[in-house]
């Protein structure tokens, strides 16, 4: 099994892709903290998770406050005993029209979005720097790349953000055997697809493929960059959106 007796933090894991990439982890042989905001939907899902033998335990957190990811990772590692992996998927996309965007919903954004992919990697990778191994999965987005579709600005500065900051905890880390990349989605079949009916149907239609992703597709590609099988890879984006940007 490609994660055997690996630990994972995977943030927003109570839905969509992060809910995806627990169970391919679990199925892989890791051992998960399924965290998310929503404490009652993340137990459901470590509760599935173990149902099928695997083994997981629900965390609550808010990764928006750097005090409760700091603590996230020292209640998984006196759980667990060690940290290996870290996803941070964890994310908001609220539709706001530029006008209509406010300072306390920008600050939102960020803060969910990507200050807490700073503070969580840099508590995980303190961990992972004493045990000289480390895999950081950071979730970006094809908005990262072209600036978003419809009423998305803010978001797709925190995930253009993302591909950098990528970059530089790669530098950071890769002495310590800890590898740094993300995952720049297109559109998936999640709740953040809540986009009005022809709008949607226009994306669907720009796609080569001619569909929205299943989150399982984005899991394949994390829990690659989890593994051994990635080795060489650090500092990179991998663009998982069905041909619709080619960079």
């Amino acid at each position: 099994m490609l994660l055997e007796n690996r630990v994972a933090i995977v943030t927003g894991a109570a839905r969509g892709i992060g809910e995806q990439t627990v169970y391919q982890f679990a199925q892989e042989g890791a051992r998960v903290a399924v965290v998310d905001i929503d404490m009652a939907l993340a137990e459901e899902v470590a509760a599935a998770i173990r149902a099928k033998g695997g083994h997981a335990d629900a965390f609550q957190c808010d990764v928006s406050k750097p005090p409760l990811v700091e603590q996230l990772v020292k209640d998984v590692v006196q759980k667990y005993g060690q940290l290996e992996i870290l996803v941070n998927n964890a994310g908001i996309c609220p539709r706001i029209p530029l006008d209509e965007m406010t300072e306390e919903r920008f600050d939102q954004l960020i803060n969910v979005n990507l200050k807490s992919v700073f503070f969580l990697s840099r508590a995980a990778g303190n961990v992972m720097k004493a045990q000289h191994y480390g895999r950081i999965v950071n979730l970006s987005s094809t908005g990262g790349r072209t600036g978003g579709i419809i009423n998305s600005t803010v978001y797709s500065a925190t995930k253009a953000g993302i591909i950098s900051m990528t970059k530089a905890f790669a530098r950071q880390y890769a002495p310590y055997n800890i590898l740094v990349n993300s995952v720049a989605p297109g559109a998936v079949d999640t709740r953040m697809m809540a986009l009005p009916e022809e709008i949607k149907h226009s994306v669907i239609e720009d796609a080569p493929f001619k569909r929205l992703a299943d989150p399982a597709e984005i899991a394949h590609v994390i829990t690659f960059l989890s593994s051994e099988n990635a080795s060489w890879m650090t500092g990179a984006t991998v663009d998982v959106n069905g041909g619709t940007v080619m960079v």
